[in-house]
């Protein structure tokens, strides 16, 4: 790392990963910079606004005005507001974990979700939001994957890496190129993406891209998750025509926020 924003950037990353705050030694030795450089860095942050000491030479955690600056920036830009409700209305039928996400650059970024289920067997990461997914073993990811050219797939997920962390990755997820785009062409072939302990071990989830007004750009995906053992083969065929009524209907609200009118203008050719 050179820059000091890029290192001051790489401290804010790893404290997102760990709530509970971290010591200063423990961030200095994971992201290899100068303990004495991470402690002025902390301090500035501090002094910003943008951490806190939990006490005297104690650990140092984000402060809420990150989080809070990200969820008023997905307010202003009208992403929560005509997603959210959908997203209610899709987890209460399916009595799952509905997940949106948006392309963000060369990336898909969670950004919103609804929990269908309060009890009982479920999948609730509960630490997605903000988080880019791993485009090859992510139904949200392959969905995406699917609506590109194969070779524009493969340089896409070269890019970001065709495995994801060994200790977080399914043993279902594709460990070749040949088996991506065999996933990718049955999602094409299917009307959606399928992702069985793939993403995370016993998760299963299925995913639509969401096109600006039903038929324009992508703007990102629409994804049902849940226990593999509950969420199997037939139920997702049952469960595909309300996922895109879904998409679509986001699709066409999507005319509302400031957020994806600026994407479909970025998307357009010049």
């Amino acid at each position: 790392m050179s820059s000091v924003l890029e290192k001051s950037l790489a401290i804010i990353e790893l404290l997102i990963e760990h709530p509970a705050g971290l010591p200063v030694s423990t961030i200095a030795s994971t992201l290899d910079q100068p303990l004495s450089g991470v402690h002025r860095t902390l301090q500035e942050l501090a002094r910003l606004g943008y951490v806190h000491q939990l006490r005297a030479q104690g650990d140092y955690m984000l402060t809420i005005k990150l989080p809070a600056m990200g969820l008023s920036f997905l307010a202003r830009a009208g992403i929560t507001d005509i997603t959210q409700p959908v997203l209610d209305t899709l987890a209460a039928e399916t009595g799952e974990l509905i997940r949106l996400s948006v392309i963000d650059g060369e990336n898909l970024t969670w950004v919103a979700v609804a929990q269908g289920t309060t009890h009982g067997l479920r999948y609730d990461p509960g630490q997605e939001q903000g988080v880019v997914a791993h485009l090859a073993s992510s139904a949200g990811g392959q969905a995406w994957l699917a609506t590109m050219s194969d070779e524009e797939a493969i340089a896409r997920v070269s890019a970001q890496g065709l495995i994801r962390n060994a200790k977080d990755a399914g043993p279902n997820a594709p460990h070749t190129f040949a088996d991506l785009l065999q996933r990718l062409n049955e999602a094409r072939e299917r009307g959606y993406a399928v992702a069985v302990d793939s993403y995370i071990p016993g998760m299963a989830a299925m995913a639509v891209p969401v096109r600006f007004h039903g038929d324009g750009p992508v703007l990102g995906c629409l994804s049902i998750a849940g226990p593999a053992v509950r969420l199997d083969p037939e139920r997702m065929a049952r469960l595909a025509p309300r996922l895109k009524a879904a998409a679509d209907e986001i699709g066409h609200a999507a005319a509302g926020s400031q957020y994806f009118r600026s994407k479909v203008r970025e998307l357009e050719p010049a």
